[in-house]
């Protein structure tokens, strides 16, 4: 990979250009050194006008000379991907799939022998460069080749080295976990309606309180319970709050959700609809 500094990113939505973004803002990577590749023409023609690389509909000729291929389309789109460049790739490439419940066992059994793959499941927050992905080494890929997709990754935020048997887990905590937290950003701004706050009031209140929340918890490296005890007075309002949300089974109603996130996970892993 140090030899060769071309990447092709192969399926251009958020995602993909979202780390095309990344790694150009960066100055990591120049447009010259990346190819894109996508469905529609006119979409194609928008991402090199706006990114300045080169963006073309043939996925074969994206791969025919990158060192790095970051596969980026839809997991229903897997398998045409797949067939078309499979038997294209070598040993001398990685793949670095960031598309969900892909197992690398799937991915290498259509790919050329010996070619490295490694898998990612990044998150929405990745659009902003706020993102956390999990990643883990297939059966041919080194250290080399994660320190490689590491860095990659961390253009769209921040990364952590998983076996892939907890590759599921990642995708319930982290992957779905974003929905969680506007469910309940949906909640708590319906109660400042409630309350008689103006909803857009109550949006800034929430989403900044979720902001300055996380910031707390990941720069101070504050535990959680640390930041709900100091919150927390005797006999004041939160504490009386936190008394309702334990009897509501919150907490249980979160550990069962996400392990249910993860069920899911392993079921569309293995091929069920």
């Amino acid at each position: 990979m140090a030899a060769n500094r071309k990447i092709a990113i192969l399926g251009a939505g958020r995602i993909g250009e979202s780390l095309l973004a990344g790694l150009l803002s960066s100055g990591w990577r120049k447009p010259g050194d990346i190819i894109v590749t996508g469905r529609r023409e006119q979409l194609l023609k928008e991402l090199a006008e706006r990114h300045g690389v080169k963006a073309t509909l043939s996925n074969a000729e994206a791969v025919a000379d990158a060192g790095l291929i970051v596969i980026a389309v839809k997991p229903q789109d897997f398998d045409v991907l797949l067939g078309e460049i499979g038997g294209l790739l070598t040993p001398e490439q990685t793949v670095l799939s960031v598309a969900a419940a892909i197992p690398t066992t799937q991915i290498e059994a259509r790919l050329a022998p010996g070619v490295p793959v490694v898998r990612a499941m990044p998150n929405a927050p990745a659009l902003v460069h706020e993102g956390i992905a999990g990643i883990c080494a297939g059966a041919h890929a080194s250290d080399e080749h994660l320190d490689v997709s590491e860095e990659v990754l961390a253009h769209l935020g921040r990364v952590v080295r998983v076996p892939e048997r907890y590759m599921d887990a990642v995708t319930a905590v982290s992957g779905s976990g974003p929905a969680y937290f506007a469910l309940l950003a949906e909640a708590m701004i319906d109660a400042g309606i409630l309350l008689g706050l103006g909803r857009e009031t109550s949006t800034q209140l929430v989403v900044q309180t979720m902001l300055g929340t996380a910031k707390l918890l990941r720069d101070e490296e504050m535990h959680p319970v640390e930041l709900r005890e100091a919150v927390t007075s005797p006999g004041g309002t939160t504490i009386h709050a936190i008394r309702e949300l334990e009897q509501a089974g919150v907490r249980a109603a979160f550990l069962n959700a996400i392990q249910a996130a993860m069920e899911r996970s392993k079921e569309l892993a293995a091929g069920d609809p």
